[in-house]
């Protein structure tokens, strides 16, 4: 379809909002965040360089991107009610135009903005995040240490490790066990003392180590004081884990959720909530610019402030919306899917009641 002035000249005039809103917001968030953080950047001798190019520019588009419904939102009504204001929208209507063909060139506009934001988080953003969040455990997070105790994984089908402890600063694990298991049987044990990863050889060394070799009624017992082996586990496994699934582009993100989901590891449900935040947001985008064209169209008596309190006030309900299904899809107590999805569920019927009750 071919654009014609109107739809350009709404089209440019959103976009054109959007970045000046989100660009006012977030330099706030990040003046708010260097006042909070100074202490500890010159506490812990932050560089900076490092604080300026590592931390802050890429935390800027981090919070557009995390922010970016509700910015479009606010955008939407904040250059929907200027022009409301000015009869513009009485104009347009007076000409024949309906108003569902008023709002497609913010759909449009929209679009442009959840491809990209879509593109983004699945793989640009992770990649400026690893170095952001990298910059905050240096700098900004106390010294990590591993708390886990009887550590169970699923390392391979059929093969399960143990350790009842591991020192994540010295990559270190106390009493590890391997075990094969086919069926109900246990066809393998390998046991030792203690586990250490070598750098160099990338791989683990085995001290004081003793392996079981069970076959039909009989086993095999052999031992050493050390050797050497590889094993689907690394040191990274143990690290901090602080917003690690920030890091991790989209494709990266689905194997490690695989990888988790074969070890029958716990906090899943954070991985996923990432996963499925991807791919909602871009609708997030869509449905709040429905919305904010709906909301604000009208031309009010008391000007365009009760106009653009009802956007904010919309707007943070949908970000109430969304923190509480988070919340309680990270408890497990609801579908990780669904609970994603509710938001934009709840607010794509709220915009539908919205336009139907709007006057023509």
């Amino acid at each position: 379809m071919k654009l014609k002035i109107l739809d350009k000249y709404l089209i440019k005039n959103f976009l054109i909002t959007y970045v000046f809103v989100s660009l006012m917001i977030t330099l706030i968030i990040c003046m708010i965040d260097y006042t909070e953080n100074l202490d500890d950047f010159i506490k812990r001798k932050a560089p900076a360089k490092a604080i300026v190019f590592d931390y802050y520019l890429n935390l800027i588009p981090y919070w557009i991107n995390f922010l970016s419904p509700l910015m479009v939102f606010i955008a939407t009504v904040f250059f929907t009610s200027r022009i409301a204001a000015r009869t513009e929208i009485i104009a347009m209507l007076s000409t024949g135009i309906s108003f569902g063909r008023i709002i497609l060139p913010y759909l449009a506009g929209a679009l442009i903005l959840s491809l990209f934001s879509f593109y983004a988080v699945g793989w640009v953003l992770p990649k400026a995040n690893a170095v952001k969040n990298q910059f905050a455990i240096t700098y900004l997070k106390d010294q990590f240490y591993y708390s886990g105790r009887n550590v169970h994984l699923t390392i391979a089908p059929n093969v399960y490790a143990y350790m009842e402890s591991y020192n994540n600063v010295s990559s270190t694990g106390n009493k590890f066990t391997l075990e094969t298991i086919k069926g109900n049987e246990l066809v393998q044990k390998l046991s030792a003392d203690k586990i250490v990863w070598n750098p160099e050889t990338e791989k683990w060394t085995l001290k004081n180590y003793r392996v079981r070799v069970l076959s039909g009624q009989g086993e095999t017992l052999s031992y050493g004081a050390e050797t050497d082996t590889t094993l689907n586990l690394k040191p990274k496994d143990f690290e901090n884990t602080y917003k690690l699934f920030e890091n991790y582009t989209l494709p990266e993100l689905n194997d490690y959720i695989d990888l988790l989901i074969s070890r029958g590891s716990d906090g899943l449900e954070v991985y996923l909530i990432e996963k499925y935040t991807r791919f909602t947001q871009p609708f997030a985008i869509m449905i709040l610019t429905a919305i904010g064209v709906i909301v604000s169209a009208r031309k009010s008596r008391r000007g365009i402030g009760l106009q653009i309190a009802l956007g904010f006030f919309l707007a943070f309900t949908y970000i109430l919306f969304y923190l509480l299904s988070k919340g309680i899809a990270e408890t497990g107590n609801i579908n990780t899917l669904l609970a994603v999805w509710l938001p934009n569920i709840i607010f794509s019927l709220i915009g539908v009641v919205l336009y139907k009750t709007l006057p023509r």
